[in-house]
């Protein structure tokens, strides 16, 4: 069953998130489906989460979402993500950047059967906000602090 649960959740990712038919979410999700951690403005059930992904996926039209690693146990996933694209859209208030991101990120998905009944996704989102210009970056790696020389 956790093998199935799995492969379930790969076939999300590329079918979904990467291919963009964002309309088979529901193939996946059960409708009274629970996001533990929402995104800002993500609205309640299947109809929100797919409203969220398809704001995802006209900011970030060639999104790639890669499984790095899963562990399964009993009807739960975990699975560690890349997600990277090109910044083409308005996305949480920024206008098209035309940056390319690459953030890590996990999710925690919980089966009812053989679809998601809640999930709770966890990102680099500071790592995100850097990426795209919106906060500023910090010091690069060896850099001594306070300007010390």
């Amino acid at each position: 069953m956790s093998e199935d649960n799995k492969a379930r959740i790969r076939e999300f990712l590329d079918k979904v998130l990467t291919a963009g038919e964002i309309d088979a979410t529901g193939d996946y999700f059960h409708a009274d489906m629970v996001e533990e951690v929402p995104f800002p403005g993500q609205g309640p059930w299947l109809h929100g989460l797919k409203e969220t992904l398809t704001r995802i996926r006209s900011a970030f039209p060639d999104s790639k979402w890669s499984v790095e690693e899963q562990i399964a146990e009993g009807n739960k996933v975990l699975t560690r993500f890349i997600w990277s694209g090109t910044h083409q859209g308005e996305f949480l208030g920024i206008p098209a950047t035309n940056r390319v991101i690459r953030i890590w990120g996990m999710a925690i998905d919980r089966f009812e059967g053989q679809k998601v009944k809640s999930t709770r996704i966890l990102m680099d989102t500071m790592g995100m906000m850097q990426q795209l210009g919106a906060i500023p970056a910090g010091p690069e790696s060896g850099s001594k602090p306070n300007g010390a020389l």
